[in-house]
């Protein structure tokens, strides 16, 4: 056993921060801004026939206007079922249809609801971190084991887990840059 498994555990905590990252993002995509964004609805949970079903595969979403957002089910049996999943989101908002299509507009967000949405975001960024933090503990604790068992040096213990902080902090800084563009998108009127 030499450095060669450190570099794959490493490998492997490196993808799965990224993962949770990627998650934080879709997560933060999904949170209310000023502007119209299929984001906003595109994984809002509708129950279909009896299954749960993310909105992007029943309709398409488009923004024809900067506070606007419409859907256009593919199946017009189930608009009644996404109208009903948008009230019970906390989205705030009340969908129009036509019979065929769902109208969004999205009224101006006004300072208090600005300051729950980055209250909001934040438990979402700490999530992230706790998460991250979750993979470099379990990565810690293999490399330890590697030590103990006498495949690894203590000096490659050492400079794995040197080199797994340094992954943590970066990783840890990406949350803090997605949480702060979230919130200046937020606070911006």
């Amino acid at each position: 056993m030499s450095t060669e498994e450190i570099k794959d555990l490493l490998k492997d905590a490196e993808s799965r921060m990224r993962g949770a990252i990627q998650s934080l993002s879709d997560d933060l995509a999904g949170i209310r801004t000023g502007r119209a964004s299929p984001a906003l609805v595109e994984r809002l949970s509708v129950d279909y026939y009896g299954t749960p079903t993310h909105l992007l595969q029943l309709a398409s979403i488009s923004v024809p206007e900067p506070r606007s957002i419409m859907i256009k089910p593919f199946d017009a049996a189930s608009i009644k079922d996404i109208e009903k999943a948008i009230r019970a989101s906390n989205l705030g908002l009340n969908p129009n249809s036509d019979g065929k299509v769902i109208h969004l507009n999205l009224p101006p967000l006004d300072e208090e609801r600005r300051r729950e949405l980055v209250k909001q975001m934040g438990h979402r960024l700490e999530d992230a971190r706790v998460a991250i933090r979750n993979i470099r503990r379990d990565l810690h604790n293999d490399i330890r084991d590697y030590e103990k068992e006498k495949m690894i040096t203590e000096d490659d213990l050492k400079r794995g887990e040197d080199d797994l902080q340094k992954l943590t902090d970066k990783y840890i800084e990406d949350v803090a840059k997605h949480g702060y563009n979230k919130e200046k998108e937020i606070m911006e009127v």
